[in-house]
Protein backbone atom coordinates (compact mmCIF):
# COMPACT_ATOMS: atom_id res chain seq x y z
CA UNK A 1 0.00 0.00 0.00
CA UNK A 2 1.54 3.27 -1.09
CA UNK A 3 1.34 6.33 1.13
CA UNK A 4 0.47 8.91 -1.52
CA UNK A 5 -1.19 8.47 -4.88
CA UNK A 6 -2.49 11.06 -7.33
CA UNK A 7 -3.30 8.74 -10.21
CA UNK A 8 -6.82 7.39 -9.90
CA UNK A 9 -8.16 4.77 -12.29
CA UNK A 10 -11.68 3.37 -12.53
CA UNK A 11 -12.02 0.14 -10.56
CA UNK A 12 -9.10 0.82 -8.21
CA UNK A 13 -9.52 1.03 -4.44
CA UNK A 14 -8.09 3.79 -2.22
CA UNK A 15 -7.95 4.72 1.43
CA UNK A 16 -8.67 8.45 1.58
CA UNK A 17 -8.11 10.57 4.65
CA UNK A 18 -7.50 14.12 5.77
CA UNK A 19 -7.08 15.95 9.05
CA UNK A 20 -8.02 19.36 10.34
CA UNK A 21 -5.58 22.21 10.87
CA UNK A 22 -3.89 21.96 14.29
CA UNK A 23 -5.96 18.82 15.01
CA UNK A 24 -8.95 21.04 15.71
CA UNK A 25 -12.24 19.23 16.37
CA UNK A 26 -14.10 20.24 13.23
CA UNK A 27 -16.54 17.35 13.76
CA UNK A 28 -17.09 17.98 17.46
CA UNK A 29 -20.84 17.46 17.68
CA UNK A 30 -23.69 15.55 16.04
CA UNK A 31 -24.75 18.45 13.83
CA UNK A 32 -21.30 18.73 12.26
CA UNK A 33 -20.78 14.98 12.00
CA UNK A 34 -24.14 14.49 10.32
CA UNK A 35 -23.52 17.36 7.92
CA UNK A 36 -20.20 15.92 6.73
CA UNK A 37 -21.74 12.47 6.30
CA UNK A 38 -24.58 14.01 4.30
CA UNK A 39 -22.04 15.90 2.18
CA UNK A 40 -20.15 12.68 1.41
CA UNK A 41 -23.34 11.09 0.14
CA UNK A 42 -24.86 14.07 -1.67
CA UNK A 43 -21.88 15.08 -3.82
CA UNK A 44 -21.21 11.50 -4.95
CA UNK A 45 -23.08 12.06 -8.23
CA UNK A 46 -21.72 13.20 -11.60
CA UNK A 47 -25.15 14.55 -12.58
CA UNK A 48 -25.47 16.92 -9.64
CA UNK A 49 -26.93 20.33 -10.57
CA UNK A 50 -27.30 22.28 -7.33
CA UNK A 51 -25.43 22.65 -4.04
CA UNK A 52 -26.37 20.74 -0.90
CA UNK A 53 -27.44 23.97 0.81
CA UNK A 54 -29.96 24.68 -1.94
CA UNK A 55 -31.10 21.07 -2.09
CA UNK A 56 -31.87 21.12 1.63
CA UNK A 57 -34.43 23.88 1.02
CA UNK A 58 -36.45 21.32 -0.92
CA UNK A 59 -37.54 17.78 -0.10
CA UNK A 60 -34.18 16.03 -0.35
CA UNK A 61 -34.05 12.27 -0.87
CA UNK A 62 -30.75 10.41 -0.88
CA UNK A 63 -30.22 6.68 -1.42
CA UNK A 64 -28.34 4.58 1.12
CA UNK A 65 -24.69 5.64 1.13
CA UNK A 66 -23.67 2.13 -0.01
CA UNK A 67 -26.08 2.06 -2.95
CA UNK A 68 -24.26 1.73 -6.28
CA UNK A 69 -25.38 3.56 -9.41
CA UNK A 70 -23.73 4.46 -12.72
CA UNK A 71 -23.72 8.14 -11.82
CA UNK A 72 -21.71 7.54 -8.63
CA UNK A 73 -18.19 8.94 -8.63
CA UNK A 74 -17.12 6.42 -5.99
CA UNK A 75 -18.45 3.28 -4.37
CA UNK A 76 -18.03 3.56 -0.62
CA UNK A 77 -16.60 0.45 1.05
CA UNK A 78 -16.11 1.96 4.51
CA UNK A 79 -16.09 5.30 6.29
CA UNK A 80 -15.40 6.78 9.69
CA UNK A 81 -15.66 10.42 10.72
CA UNK A 82 -13.62 11.24 13.81
CA UNK A 83 -13.65 14.55 15.73
CA UNK A 84 -10.63 15.95 13.84
CA UNK A 85 -10.31 13.78 10.71
CA UNK A 86 -12.10 11.42 8.36
CA UNK A 87 -11.44 8.11 6.61
CA UNK A 88 -13.00 6.85 3.40
CA UNK A 89 -12.32 3.50 1.74
CA UNK A 90 -13.54 3.83 -1.84
CA UNK A 91 -13.62 2.15 -5.21
CA UNK A 92 -13.32 4.58 -8.11
CA UNK A 93 -16.29 4.54 -10.48
CA UNK A 94 -15.46 7.73 -12.40
CA UNK A 95 -11.75 8.51 -12.44
CA UNK A 96 -12.15 11.86 -14.20
CA UNK A 97 -14.23 13.43 -11.44
CA UNK A 98 -12.76 11.72 -8.35
CA UNK A 99 -10.24 14.40 -7.30
CA UNK A 100 -12.86 17.05 -7.99
CA UNK A 101 -15.30 15.14 -5.77
CA UNK A 102 -12.93 15.03 -2.78
CA UNK A 103 -11.96 18.67 -3.23
CA UNK A 104 -15.65 19.56 -3.52
CA UNK A 105 -16.46 17.55 -0.40
CA UNK A 106 -13.82 19.35 1.65
CA UNK A 107 -14.42 22.84 0.29
CA UNK A 108 -18.21 22.60 0.69
CA UNK A 109 -17.84 21.46 4.27
CA UNK A 110 -15.30 24.23 4.95
CA UNK A 111 -17.77 26.79 3.63
CA UNK A 112 -20.53 25.38 5.82
CA UNK A 113 -18.31 25.18 8.91
CA UNK A 114 -16.89 28.68 8.49
CA UNK A 115 -20.30 30.23 8.02
CA UNK A 116 -21.69 28.40 11.04
CA UNK A 117 -18.75 29.43 13.24
CA UNK A 118 -18.19 32.95 11.86
CA UNK A 119 -14.65 32.20 10.77
CA UNK A 120 -12.51 32.46 7.63
CA UNK A 121 -9.64 30.47 6.19
CA UNK A 122 -8.72 26.85 5.47
CA UNK A 123 -9.88 23.92 7.56
CA UNK A 124 -7.58 21.11 6.39
CA UNK A 125 -3.90 20.46 7.10
CA UNK A 126 -3.11 19.64 3.47
CA UNK A 127 -4.51 18.01 0.37
CA UNK A 128 -6.22 14.71 1.06
CA UNK A 129 -4.01 11.61 1.28
CA UNK A 130 -4.79 8.64 -0.92
CA UNK A 131 -3.24 5.20 -0.36
CA UNK A 132 -3.75 2.64 -3.11
CA UNK A 133 -5.04 -0.74 -1.94
CA UNK A 134 -3.47 -3.44 -4.08
CA UNK A 135 -4.44 -6.72 -2.37
CA UNK A 136 -7.41 -8.32 -0.65
CA UNK A 137 -5.37 -8.84 2.52
CA UNK A 138 -4.53 -5.14 2.72
CA UNK A 139 -8.14 -4.24 1.96
CA UNK A 140 -9.37 -6.25 4.95
CA UNK A 141 -6.78 -4.78 7.31
CA UNK A 142 -7.53 -1.19 6.23
CA UNK A 143 -11.26 -1.90 6.49
CA UNK A 144 -10.76 -3.05 10.07
CA UNK A 145 -8.37 -0.22 10.90
CA UNK A 146 -10.93 2.38 9.79
CA UNK A 147 -13.71 0.85 11.84
CA UNK A 148 -11.53 0.58 14.96
CA UNK A 149 -10.56 4.26 14.97
CA UNK A 150 -13.15 5.26 17.61
CA UNK A 151 -12.13 2.45 20.00
CA UNK A 152 -8.42 3.05 19.42
CA UNK A 153 -8.97 6.70 20.37
CA UNK A 154 -11.04 5.48 23.35
CA UNK A 155 -14.02 7.58 22.35
CA UNK A 156 -16.18 4.46 22.70
CA UNK A 157 -15.62 0.95 24.04
CA UNK A 158 -17.25 -0.88 21.13
CA UNK A 159 -16.92 0.21 17.48
CA UNK A 160 -20.68 -0.12 16.86
CA UNK A 161 -21.28 2.58 19.50
CA UNK A 162 -19.81 5.20 17.15
CA UNK A 163 -22.68 6.26 14.87
CA UNK A 164 -20.50 8.00 12.29
CA UNK A 165 -18.82 4.98 10.80
CA UNK A 166 -20.03 2.18 8.57
CA UNK A 167 -19.27 -0.53 11.13
CA UNK A 168 -22.79 -0.87 12.49
CA UNK A 169 -24.09 -1.42 8.95
CA UNK A 170 -21.56 -4.18 8.34
CA UNK A 171 -22.47 -6.17 11.43
CA UNK A 172 -26.25 -5.75 11.22
CA UNK A 173 -27.13 -5.53 7.53
CA UNK A 174 -26.30 -8.48 5.26
CA UNK A 175 -27.16 -6.36 2.23
CA UNK A 176 -24.17 -4.10 2.92
CA UNK A 177 -21.79 -7.06 2.75
CA UNK A 178 -23.53 -8.21 -0.43
CA UNK A 179 -23.21 -4.77 -2.03
CA UNK A 180 -19.56 -4.47 -1.06
CA UNK A 181 -18.53 -7.71 -2.71
CA UNK A 182 -14.87 -6.63 -2.61
CA UNK A 183 -14.89 -7.60 1.09
CA UNK A 184 -14.17 -11.32 1.18
CA UNK A 185 -15.91 -11.90 4.53
CA UNK A 186 -19.58 -12.58 3.77
CA UNK A 187 -20.99 -13.21 7.26
CA UNK A 188 -21.89 -10.32 9.57
CA UNK A 189 -20.90 -12.47 12.55
CA UNK A 190 -17.52 -13.35 11.06
CA UNK A 191 -16.86 -9.74 10.14
CA UNK A 192 -17.64 -8.58 13.69
CA UNK A 193 -15.31 -11.25 15.06
CA UNK A 194 -12.55 -10.28 12.61
CA UNK A 195 -12.71 -6.61 13.62
CA UNK A 196 -13.21 -6.78 17.36
CA UNK A 197 -10.46 -9.31 18.06
CA UNK A 198 -8.02 -6.55 17.08
CA UNK A 199 -9.26 -3.80 19.44
CA UNK A 200 -6.59 -4.28 22.11
CA UNK A 201 -3.81 -4.79 19.58
CA UNK A 202 -4.61 -1.57 17.72
CA UNK A 203 -4.75 0.35 21.00
CA UNK A 204 -1.38 -1.09 22.04
CA UNK A 205 0.22 -0.06 18.74
CA UNK A 206 -1.10 3.47 19.19
CA UNK A 207 0.31 3.64 22.73
CA UNK A 208 3.73 2.53 21.51
CA UNK A 209 3.70 5.18 18.77
CA UNK A 210 2.68 7.88 21.26
CA UNK A 211 5.51 6.94 23.63
CA UNK A 212 8.04 7.02 20.82
CA UNK A 213 6.88 10.54 19.91
CA UNK A 214 6.98 11.88 23.50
Amino acid sequence: MSTINRSFSTGEIFHICNKSISNYDIFRNEKLLNRFLLTINYYNNIELKISLSRALRTKLYLPNIFFRANENIIYILAFCIMPDHYHLLVKINNQYTFSKYINNLESRYTRYYNKLNHRKGPLWQSRFRAAHISSNRTLLHVHRYIHLNPTTARIVEKPEDWKWSSYDSYIHDKKVLQLNREISIKSTFEYKKFVEKNIDYQRAIKNIRNKLLD
